[in-house]
This record gives C-alpha cells, structure tokens and sequence, in this order.
C-alpha cells in the first residue's frame, strides 16, 4: 500500500473522518471510469461509486493492508456494479445492449479544433471501439479496462477480481483476440483513446447550477438575545415553507440564522461558515430532469454531523435537519436551478 494512502487509512482507522475525504478525491475518477465500464450508464455509474465508497468508509476496520488499497477498493466496486447490472437485468435491460450512439459519443467528446471530416472520422473510430468493447462478455472488459487502460498488473487484477492469475492471463488473450478481429490497427488505439470507456463526468461538461442554502434555528423558546440573525425570506415563501417545517420537526419557533448562494459547476464544492463553530459544504453532484443532486456534509472540527446526499430543485428545496443548536437543532433548506448545458 502506497505511504500516502496507509497514513490516510490508519488516520481514518482511528476515527479522523476526515481523512476519508482525500482518498475520496485521489480516487473518484478511477472509480466511476471502472463502474462505468460495466454499466455504461452515467447516472447508474456515479451511483455505484458513491455506494463503493460508502461501503469502503464501513468495511475500512476490516482492512489489514494485506493488498494495495486502491485494488481492495475497486474490487468493493466492482461487487457494487455487478450488484447493480443484476439489478438492472431484473428489471428487463439485459446487461451490455445499451447502445451509445454515435452522436452520443460525439456530444460527449468534443474536439472544437478539428475540421468537420476529421471530427466525423473520430467519431466513426470512437464508434467502433465502443461497438466492439459492448460486444465483449462483461469478465472481458473489466480485464481489458484494468489491463490497458488502467495500467495494473496481472497480480492486481486478480485481486481486484478474486480470480487466480492464470485466469487473468487467459481471459486478458482472449479479450484481446476478440477485439483484434474487429478492430485490427484500431486496437494500437484503444490505450490513447482511454476516455472513451467512460464520456467526461459531470462535473467536466461545466453545467453551471446556482443554488443556495438557508440556515435555521428551531426551538420552542424565542432566539437567545444577541444571536446573529439575517432577514428571512418574502412573507409568500416564509408561508410556503412554514408550514413543512413545523409538520416535519414540530418545533414552534424557527429563526433564519445564514443565507448563502453559489453559482459554480457541477462537481465544485462550496463551503461555508455556519453558526456553532461549523462549515456547511455543498457539492452539486448531478442534475437529471432539472433537479441536482447534491452531497452535503455539515462538519465541526473533525467531525462530519451530517452526511447526506440530497436532491432540490427550483420550486421544490431539499430540507434536512442537522445538530442541537442553542435550544435547539438546525435545519438547513437548500434550493437549486440548474442551467442548460453549454452548447
């Protein structure tokens, strides 16, 4: 295990929850690549990595070191894609005949440089390739994903994948003959042309969302003399919004402590000061028929209060409550908009 990631895992093996935090980051990309290659499926890939991570965080106890830390992680997520096509089949999508279509390839892979011919000619090689990986069995691309594009050996493929070496070996000849007869020199092109196992993540398409976070105090008592307030809201939206409140945390006061906004895209994190000492941390993650997905996490020191992902949008704001605060507990609402995608 690299020196980096054993320090990280040890720290979070000791309960620094923080810690977690760059293993995440270090790895993210990685991980939805990996999903992805099974699932071809943007939504159900950052799903999966999500889940594996959660799932790594838990089992993170259990964890000796015996392996590289990143092979035991990918090894979670493969069980949680494979978990999650089983899913998929039982709801009658067969596994691997989603199609990706060629103008799909071509929105998701822009190159503003090229001519017309030779943007159509990419997409064409982009196309085959991806024809030819979806024909593969799944066991031949998770090999063909973990060999050449990846770059691991045939050791820690057998451990990502719980199978021997020799099996390894095998199946990576055959994935390659399989792909050769299709695709000829085309295959000389598959390690350059890495990206095409999984089209950009969202946050790399810059979709811009503007959102923004409301903190309150509920109590059952009026705020303590001197707490730093902020205006509330129209008295229209204070009704529309009131009545939730008090149904969901049957508190009788409620007082607008912060007012917060951002407009950044998806996948940039902004944080914010908030009242007890805390940071509030708003991460739009996806955006799906208008509403975002956001991870939201409330920290105080080293310690993460709240962990959620939730989902918002315009006309419909996600409400989550959060610690004891003063004489009572925090609530935060956050609302979201999100912006057309960059043409």
């Amino acid at each position: 295990m690299e020196t980096d990631d054993r320090t990280l895992v040890e720290r979070c093996q000791g309960g620094d929850v923080a810690a977690f935090e760059p293993l995440v980051e270090k790895y993210r990309q990685r991980v939805y690549r990996l999903a992805y290659s099974v699932l071809r499926n943007r939504e159900d890939a950052w799903d999966v990595a999500q889940e594996a991570f959660i799932k790594a965080y838990a089992a993170l106890p259990s964890f000796r070191g015996q392996s590289a830390f990143y092979t035991w992680l990918f090894r979670i997520v493969m069980n949680v894609a494979h978990d999650k096509a089983r899913q998929r089949g039982a709801a009658g999508r067969a596994f691997g005949t989603e199609r990706v279509t060629e103008e799909e390839w071509e929105r998701t892979m822009p190159d503003p440089g090229e001519e017309p011919d030779a943007a159509a000619a990419r997409a064409e090689q982009r196309a085959r390739i991806a024809r030819a990986l979806q024909a593969l069995p799944e066991h031949h691309r998770a090999i063909i994903m973990l060999s050449d594009l990846e770059g691991f050996s045939y050791r820690e493929i057998a451990d990502v994948l719980n199978i021997p070496m020799g099996t390894v070996m095998s199946r990576l000849h055959n994935a390659r003959k399989r792909l050769r007869s299709v695709l000829g020199p085309l295959l000389l092109a598959l390690a350059a042309l890495a990206t095409l196992l999984a089209p950009a993540p969202a946050q790399a398409q810059l979709q811009v969302v503007r959102f923004g976070a409301r903190v309150l105090l509920a109590s059952d008592k009026p705020p303590a003399p001197g707490l730093k307030t902020v205006p509330p809201p129209t008295e229209e939206r204070i009704q529309l919004v009131l009545p939730r409140l008090r149904q969901l945390f049957r508190y009788s006061e409620y007082t607008w402590l912060e007012r917060h906004r951002a407009e950044v895209p998806v996948g940039t994190t902004e944080r914010w000061a908030v009242a007890g000492e805390r940071q509030l941390e708003l991460t739009p993650e996806t955006v799906r028929n208008k509403t975002v997905r956001f991870r939201l996490r409330l920290v105080r020191g080293n310690l993460a209060e709240v962990n959620a992902h939730i989902q918002a949008a315009r006309g419909n704001p996600a409400v989550i409550g959060g610690p004891r605060f003063s004489d009572g507990v925090l609530i935060i609402i956050v609302w979201a908009n999100a912006h057309p995608e960059p043409r």
